[in-house]
């Protein structure tokens, strides 16, 4: 496959023009990140987004592996002088690493095997002539054969019909139209294994279960394989009915297995100890794949929307880490973060210090001018929110300002907490204090803090160890950039490991850029970046558009357009007579402008269109408003809680099959897909994302088994039959029935058992039950 290939293919993966595709090759090849291409290089991409680069940038790196082994299987098949025009013209033509592996089997190197022995035994002849006269007796015909090795007429046959069965395992398009067939018309059954049904009972919606392969969604697979591996479940691959994969083994090789009762036998078992085995192992890697594939994008989206969440902004915040027995940590920070104060109260069992932690929390707030209290989501949260209300108070009531309190996820603070980040950064500070620090730090701007953080360790999916980790890192570590870029950066404020995401910027280079500001003070201009060491032309421009200076000599410093196109605005203020202090903001004067009147051979119609809308609008944030739930009082644990009630929560993770939901009792309950909206939906993204504020109505509580069913539709109502979601569009399903996406349709070959959708009555307690299994 040649480069003018693999960007055809790319192209029409992702159904783009070709020149764009090679537009984007070449500049990544330069060196170029995502981000940079993206925003600044749009005429060249033709505004290919960054979603597109990174799809883009996949694919081109698995294609180019694709054109690299086909280069070595060539070399090798040369090598042994079998390599033809019409062989050549196959591997060139693969577009799959399976199909060119399926072409190299007959030339790969093995151990010898049965049919190998049965060659040199002189057996192929026999074989010959069993096919090409099938009414021919077989033992009979074997008794010619009898040699060395093969003493009678049954070892002969034998031999035979592995060299037949090996002719079958090597012919790369019957090995393919077979995996396709059964993918396309098989079925993953499960059951569960004798005496593990308690052990086990969180699978218990899979130990009797059947759906076809290609509508199984990730969620259920990566449930169903971990079952597997730990012993609850058993898994079958059902290929379907045997007859069509022998019926395609004898069209391929033109048997007549009803004239040979041997030929058929063989087919028979070359399907069921060869073929089915390799199909098998094929189906459940693209299971596992496709079952990755998802998760991953699920991840993606939640980590985009935790990072992109609100940010309160630059206030006095106190930061409260939860705990009974060990007391809740508290941390006070200034509005930029620097932390002021740090303690230890004990408001709850066993010491109960109530009035002495309120005393102190209330003087620190007081001390500080405290304008918000993060608390901590996990163990005493809503016990210590009430502390936090009964501070808020206390203050009020004394004249001042009461701060508010806002619960805060606290999922990955452990881990910043015994982190090196941490430890440089606090090194006199107690581990435990320093979750408290990331708690309100994290309310002020999310994005600045999560950065310190693995993201495997924010808690943003299910099954996400189940998941290949190296693609999963690749994953969120995309995410993660190109939600930094897109927010931008302040380059006197940052620390050092929300540098490192800036496009173009190294660790290295990120610790310059601190010990820089550290020995000279806040920088200026952007220009005073290319005196920090080892900061070179290339490393500035990818990264100079995405780091602000606020107060800078050059307002311009402080929007989001590039240094390298400044002369555009200069010609701008020429234009308008205006000049750049009152032309930044000036929506009267912007708004009159006709970008192809700016643009030139260097920056095109797009990028002044940036340009005019950055110049309006400079620096501006695309996250949302700050806003808070407000949880119910006296609703604070599950028992708390009876179906019908109205409640405020956040959204805490999106799933395929539904969204939880924080509505603080300590356990977040499960909005079905089905109950989120009146029309049908595929995909729960469509309706929320994770940190949402929503209302719910509470469906379904199970005090027992801790599971809470909610609805995002109010009208609904509890114990009444689940109102369907009207949907537009319905999928046939190629097994049988209907299919709306997210269910497997009755009446299909080998189904026992449908998988529950629906968000009320008993479908909901099966869909929470599923949802436990990963939660």
């Amino acid at each position: 496959m040649s480069v003018i290939s693999i960007s055809s293919t790319i192209a029409r993966e992702l159904g783009v023009r070709e020149e764009q595709v090679v537009a984007a090759i070449t500049l990544l090849d330069e060196g170029n990140t995502v981000p940079f291409i993206s925003r600044y290089r749009k005429e060249i991409t033709g505004g290919l987004d960054d979603t597109q680069l990174r799809q883009l940038e996949d694919r081109l790196g698995y294609l180019r592996e694709l054109e690299d082994r086909k280069k070595t299987i060539l070399e090798t098949i040369g090598e042994q002088g079998q390599l033809t025009d019409d062989l050549r013209a196959l591997i060139m033509g693969c577009e799959t690493k399976a199909r060119l592996e399926d072409l190299y089997l007959p030339f790969k190197k093995r151990r010898r095997t049965k049919a190998d022995i049965a060659r040199e035994a002189g057996l192929e002849e026999l074989v010959d002539t069993l096919i090409d006269a099938p009414t021919t007796d077989a033992t009979a015909e074997a008794a010619r054969f009898i040699t060395d090795g093969f003493g009678d007429t049954k070892k002969v046959l034998d031999g035979a019909r592995a060299i037949l069965i090996d002719r079958f395992a090597l012919d790369a398009d019957l090995v393919g139209e077979v995996r396709e067939q059964m993918y396309r018309t098989g079925s993953l059954t499960a059951s569960v294994v004798a005496g593990k049904e308690t052990e086990g009972a969180k699978f218990k919606d899979y130990f009797e279960f059947s759906e076809s392969f290609d509508s199984l969604p990730s969620h259920r697979i990566l449930a169903l394989l971990r079952g597997e591996n730990e012993g609850v479940l058993q898994l079958n691959l059902d290929a379907g009915d045997d007859t069509i994969y022998e019926g395609m083994i004898a069209d391929r090789f033109s048997l007549d297995t009803g004239g040979s009762s041997w030929l058929a036998e063989a087919v028979r078992w070359g399907w069921r100890t060869k073929l089915y085995v390799s199909s098998s192992l094929d189906v459940r890697m693209r299971l596992k794949e496709k079952a990755e594939v998802g998760a991953l994008e699920i991840f993606a989206t939640n980590l985009r929307d935790v990072l992109l969440a609100a940010p309160a902004g630059q206030r006095a915040t106190i930061g409260l880490d939860p705990g009974f027995r060990n007391g809740v940590k508290v941390a006070v920070v200034d509005s930029t973060g620097k932390v002021l104060d740090t303690t230890i109260v004990y408001p709850h069992q066993p010491q109960n210090r109530w009035a002495d932690a309120v005393q102190e929390l209330a003087g620190l707030c007081a001390t500080h001018g405290v304008e918000l209290m993060a608390v901590g989501n996990g163990t005493a949260s809503r016990e210590t929110e009430k502390l936090a209300g009964e501070v808020a108070d206390l203050i009020k009531q004394a004249g001042g300002t009461r701060p508010t309190p806002v619960m805060v996820s606290e999922s990955g603070a452990s881990v910043y907490s015994a982190s090196e980040i941490a430890a440089e950064e606090f090194p006199d500070m107690d581990v435990s204090l320093r979750g408290a620090v990331s708690i309100a730090r994290r309310l002020q701007d999310p994005l600045a803090e999560l950065v310190k953080i693995d993201p495997k360790a924010i808690g943003v999916g299910q099954y996400q160890h189940d998941v290949n980790q190296a693609a999963l890192a690749r994953t969120l570590d995309a995410v993660v950039e190109d939600t930094v870029n897109a927010v931008g950066v302040n380059l006197n404020t940052a620390s050092a490991p929300l540098l490192t995401r800036v496009a173009g910027v190294s660790s290295t280079l990120a610790n310059n850029i601190v010990a820089y500001r550290d020995d000279n003070g806040g920088f200026s201009s952007r220009k005073e970046l290319n005196k920090v060491p080892r900061l070179g032309p290339k490393a500035f421009q990818q990264c100079a558009g995405f780091l602000r200076i606020n107060g800078g000599k050059d307002p311009l410093d402080a929007s989001a357009v590039h240094p390298e196109a400044y002369p555009v605005v200069k010609r701008i203020v020429e234009a308008t007579g205006v000049g750049i202090g009152d032309l930044i903001g000036n929506t009267a004067v912007l708004s009159t402008l006709r970008p192809e009147d700016f643009a030139d051979q260097q920056f095109g119609i797009p990028t002044v269109t940036d340009i005019i809308a950055e110049l309006d609008k400079p620096g501006r944030d695309p996250r949302p408003e700050f806003k808070t739930a407000t949880f119910k009082e006296g609703v604070e644990k599950i028992s708390d809680l009876s179906p019908g009630m109205i409640l405020e929560g956040t959204v805490t993770n999106v799933a395929a099959f539904g969204a939880f939901v924080d509505v603080g009792v300590h356990q977040d309950g499960l909005v079905h897909v089905s109950a989120m909206s009146e029309k049908f939906i595929s995909d729960p993204h469509e309706v929320v994302r994770s940190g949402q504020v929503v209302k719910v109505k509470v469906m379904e509580v199970d005090v027992d088994r801790k599971r809470i069913g909610l609805s995002l539709r109010l009208n609904d109502e509890p114990g009444q039959p689940a109102r369907k979601p009207q949907r537009n569009n319905q999928r046939t399903n190629p097994r049988g029935g209907r299919n709306d996406g997210r269910t497997p349709a009755r009446g299909g070959q080998g189904q026992r058992r449908q998988a529950p959708t629906a968000p009320a009555g008993g479908a909901m307690s099966d869909a929470l039950r599923r949802a436990g299994l990963g939660h």
